[in-house]
């Protein structure tokens, strides 16, 4: 069993612990745990509601698969308790890999965790956590971003995607789509999609049809997704479909469907150490040639400069298996 430990500096916002905590509950192999800094068996969160069940910090000893740092008020104050931030910085040792949510990423630059990495926080955040800690180098955009070991997130619910982002890593593309079924997630956002950006068009279906076969969709985008094959699913003529798909999402089916390919490789990018050849392949594209041109097309960069951006490895930017830049 992975065990991941939840905590922070009391009080925590509440949906930082319970969402999260709550997409490795729902999926297989993880045994989570609650962190108390105060050394009791609570958490004390943001809204007078206190999380029993919690383990005193001293007696969570041993290896630990993922340590998640949670914000709220606690780490919001811009004073942080030096017994904690030690505890932090040694958890850290025993860490498979270590995560904020939030304003955590408040408490893991003050441990020095963030030193000379990538990271992100809430967009109201952002300004203070760069002229706070200088070392770190502050992404604003992204809702959650990986530096080596180290993962942040942006905003409360952003949390979620990125633990999420951590099962898919551990287990596939499959097991996290589980869970976000059975959380009513309507889609597992990749890392790369602003703070700022609102449900894309095709997020916001009013078609329960076109919101099915997006589902469908996801699971099957290594075949050839033709405007018959995706009209015949869901019982309509290709051309009605393509009014529909028009209409729904200001795309074409086949523009839809390269947006959705484009995004499935964003979090492969993101929270994955799959090569790009390897992610164009798992995400449907004739090749990767064919994916760095369809980024270009879709978001304007190409795949390997969106990976230099929100990935870090030896070699700053992912390479196709013939050494050119995806």
């Amino acid at each position: 069993m992975r065990r991941v430990v939840f905590t922070g500096p009391p009080p925590v916002q509440i949906l930082d612990v319970a969402g999260p905590l709550e997409v490795f509950a729902s999926a297989p192999g993880y045994e989570t745990v609650l962190g108390s800094p105060s050394g009791g068996n609570v958490l004390e969160t943001n809204r007078g509601v206190s999380l029993t069940g919690a383990v005193p910090l001293g007696e969570l000893s041993g290896p630990i698969d993922t340590l998640v740092i949670v914000g709220g008020t606690g780490a919001e104050c811009g004073s942080y308790d030096a017994s904690f931030l030690a505890w932090i910085a040694d958890a850290a040792k025993r860490s498979r890999r270590v995560a904020s949510i939030c304003t955590g990423a408040f408490m893991l630059a003050a441990a020095g965790l963030l030193d000379g990495r990538n990271a992100v926080t809430h967009w109201a955040f952002c300004d203070r956590l760069t002229q706070e800690f200088p070392q770190v180098r502050v992404n604003p955009d992204p809702i959650f971003l990986r530096d080596g070991p180290v993962y942040t997130s942006a905003g409360i619910t952003a949390g979620i995607d990125l633990c999420l982002a951590l099962v898919e890593e551990d287990n596939g593309h499959a097991v996290a789509l589980d869970v976000a079924r059975r959380l009513v997630m309507f889609l597992v956002r990749p890392g790369g999609q602003a703070q700022f950006s609102h449900s894309l068009s095709h997020q916001a279906l009013t078609s329960q049809p076109l919101r099915e076969l997006q589902v469908w969709i996801l699971e099957h985008l290594r075949e050839d997704l033709t405007v018959e094959r995706l009209a015949d699913r869901i019982g309509m003529s290709a051309r009605h479909f393509t009014r529909v798909c028009l209409r729904e999402t200001g795309m074409n089916p086949g523009q839809f469907v390269d947006r959705m390919r484009v995004e499935s490789a964003q979090r492969m990018i993101n929270s994955s150490a799959m090569g790009l050849k390897e992610i164009a392949d798992a995400c449907g594209f004739l090749s990767a040639d064919a994916m760095r041109r369809t980024f270009l097309r879709v978001i304007g960069i190409t795949a390997g400069e969106y990976a230099s951006r929100f990935t870090r490895n030896g070699n700053g930017i992912r390479e196709s298996e013939t050494g050119q830049s995806v």
